[in-house]
């Protein structure tokens, strides 16, 4: 059996836009040729896809990172770079994706083939072609792309299942998944036999059919981390119904059905409120009489208005009786509406790097750092005075200038901004 992930932590990262290019017309028969270069690629996207096929996030454990393709650089004679192949990643439905930057919930993938972008691609950079105005017929600069978009996510499962089954350890929960379904848990006579959500689906004769989540075994004391339960309580949260199994062969079956019902309580008030079928399991370690009898005392104490079941997964007693209730209930009950508080992910869409630091290396040097910088940087000729001139004028728009003067430069000292050196001039500045 594979191993149950709830919750993984990943990272994503969008593609960079590809640069713009500097290109000129070098046809023997065009009268003085002109700009030719073109647009940058855009990078690509990343979304988050929801699919049934999948059940788990063990996948996430092996691979970890995700990156969509980067767009590709402009060329000459106007040709457009290739954007980059959008990525799209598969989850299980009922994932629910946290920034964890921000801390905040971004996403939540409760359909099937939901879509999510997570992280948009950065925009191509212009060629020079873009530049050529009536007045600049011959630019001499073009455009970086925009960066990718990095993200740290925490991804966290919530099973989506029609019917929840509940219980106390070895209740029978496992074998009635077992009996009803295809499912095949372990099953034995110990406590905590099952240690991880089982899913099972159950055929109905029109071809149709529910899925039963079998959540392993609480105990007193779970909503507050005691044994197993409080780590999978939350897959119990989205089930349209709750199936009670109790072991009615112990004396204290009651006891251990109001123990349950106030851990569910406790971790999720709303628990206390789902339609819930008690299913009174093993009557055929007791004969028919006392199985009654204990019938009776739970319609009297449990003030239930849906039936209550007496079956045995052993000899198959009563199943297919209940589950004929299960499809009937399942028709007349709404899905259940988790309201989670979902921020606007603005960051998905954010690729603005125009942030920077100024360091001060010596007496004299100033470096400025930051990722714009370093792009302009990487589509300018320092030996071209029309690159050299665009580019310290985007730096002055940026205010980096500005931010050089209060940290003391003096006129003459050096910059160095994304490798390229130039000398501050407080009258050209």
């Amino acid at each position: 059996m594979a191993a149950f992930i709830d919750k993984v932590k990943i990272k994503v990262i969008s593609g960079a836009g590809g640069n713009g290019a500097l290109a000129w017309r070098r046809e023997k028969y065009v009268d003085k040729g002109g700009p030719a270069g073109g647009d940058g690629g855009a990078g690509g996207n990343v979304y988050f896809v929801a699919t049934s096929d999948m059940s788990t996030l063990l996948d996430f454990t092996h691979k970890t990172v995700f990156k969509a393709q980067r767009g590709e650089n402009g060329k000459n004679k106007n040709c457009h770079g290739k954007n980059g192949e959008d990525l799209y990643i598969k989850m299980p439905v009922g994932v629910i994706v946290r920034d964890l930057k921000t801390n905040k919930l971004i996403a939540d993938l409760n359909e099937d083939k939901k879509i999510v972008l997570i992280a948009k691609g950065g925009r191509g950079g212009r060629g020079n072609a873009r530049f050529a105005t009536a007045q600049k017929r011959a630019p001499q600069f073009c455009e970086p792309g925009e960066p990718s978009i990095e993200r740290e996510l925490e991804l966290e499962l919530k099973l989506i299942a029609d019917v929840g089954l509940v219980g106390m350890p070895n209740a029978g929960k496992s074998s009635f998944i077992s009996v009803v379904s295809a499912a095949k848990p372990k099953i034995a006579d110990y406590p905590f036999t099952t240690l991880i959500p089982n899913l099972g689906v159950v055929k109905k004769q029109n071809g149709d059919g529910f899925v039963i989540a079998d959540i392993p075994g609480l105990i007193e004391g779970a909503s507050s981390g005691l044994g197993l339960g409080h780590e999978f309580l939350k897959h119990v949260q989205r089930c349209k119904l709750l199936l009670h199994i109790i072991d009615i062969s112990l004396e204290n079956s009651f006891d251990n059905y109001q123990k349950i019902n106030t851990e569910l309580e406790k971790f999720d008030t709303s628990l206390a409120k789902r339609e819930q079928i008690i299913v009174l399991n093993k009557s055929d370690l007791t004969d028919f009489e006392h199985a009654q009898e204990i019938k009776s005392d739970f319609v009297k104490k449990s003030k239930t208005k849906n039936e209550i079941f007496i079956i045995s997964t052993a000899t198959k007693q009563g199943i297919k009786e209940l589950l004929d209730y299960l499809n009937k209930k399942l028709e007349e009950t709404e899905d259940i509406k988790i309201e989670l508080d979902i921020e606007e992910d603005l960051a998905s869409v954010d690729n603005d790097d125009s942030d920077y630091e100024i360091t001060k290396l010596n007496k004299n040097t100033y470096e400025v750092m930051g990722g714009k910088i370093k792009r302009l940087a990487s589509v300018t000729d320092i030996k071209n005075i029309h690159q050299i001139k665009r580019f310290t004028n985007i730096l002055d728009s940026m205010g980096v200038y500005e931010g050089l003067r209060e940290c003391g430069i003096n006129n003459g000292d050096t910059i160095i901004a994304g490798g390229i050196e130039l000398t501050y001039d407080e009258d050209y500045y």
